[in-house]
């Protein structure tokens, strides 16, 4: 029904909601109308997010590394808050060019040369989110694990932890870190980023896999995700402790 009284066939409409293929915002505007949608603000949402718009800055990788990595970078950068949890690692959002360099490096097999500096530069790139004005507000919690572990070596790990100390200073960010002597938590051992969006019905989780990120939208699973990351955060120590907290690493080093 949606294709006939659009003027398009069916696979056209198949790819719109696939992603595959863009749209204008006149045509979402119908759809919506189509679909009986009845709120405002999400429809406003979505045509935001229409044709028209320059392309962001990941799109010069396209096709030089995995598309997954461009698809986390744009969710980044579309989000108006983002809150992440890292068992493992370093936010990607943080890491220095010797440490993101150092963990591609580790990839078996091999990644060639040329696709591990492409991968350090789009991972520096996504600094940008937090450090352009307006900032987008970040929330990271990050497991003493991940603090302890010395990718690279050890100027390399000392370096990163200063890097997140200033990191953690700026107004629109909190580091909040998961000592081991904390009480267990929900989704110990995940990597999970939940990217809110200007309406609800947008929001967006990813988690990393070893296939890749994966990616979550339906309403229970926002709302359990919400629910999780609420926990983890009564487990955390509070902003001022947890740079108290890597001083004390950064000094073991």
């Amino acid at each position: 029904m949606a294709a006939t009284r659009l003027g398009v066939d069916r696979t056209m409409i198949s790819n719109i909601e696939s992603g595959r293929f863009g749209i204008s915002e006149e045509r979402l505007r119908r759809l919506a109308s189509i679909y009986e949608c009845n709120d405002p603000g999400l429809i406003d949402a979505l045509a935001a997010m229409t044709g028209g718009q320059p392309k962001g800055w990941w799109e010069e990788y396209r096709g030089k590394i995995p598309p997954d990595f461009l698809d986390v970078a744009e969710l980044e950068y579309h989000a108006t808050s983002i809150r992440t949890l890292q068992t493992a690692h370093i936010p990607g959002i943080f890491q220095t060019e010797d440490h993101a360099r150092a963990l591609f490096e580790l990839f078996v097999p091999a990644l060639p040369r040329l696709e591990v500096e492409l991968r350090v530069a789009q991972r520096i790139g996504r600094h940008s989110v937090i450090a352009n004005s307006p900032g987008v507000p970040y929330v990271g919690y990050v497991h003493e694990a991940a603090l302890r572990m010395r990718i690279g070596g050890r100027r390399v790990a000392k370096a990163q932890l200063n890097r997140l100390l200033e990191e953690s200073e700026r107004d629109n960010v909190r580091l909040l870190v998961i000592p081991f002597a904390a009480e267990g938590f929900p989704m110990a051992g995940d990597t999970v980023m939940y990217a809110s969006a200007p309406n609800p019905h947008l929001d967006t989780v990813q988690v990393d896999s070893p296939i890749g990120a994966v990616f979550f939208d339906s309403p229970t699973h926002l709302a359990n995700f919400r629910t999780r990351l609420d926990l983890v955060e009564r487990v955390a120590l509070n902003p001022e402790e947890s740079r108290d907290f890597i001083l004390d690493i950064i000094e073991d080093l």
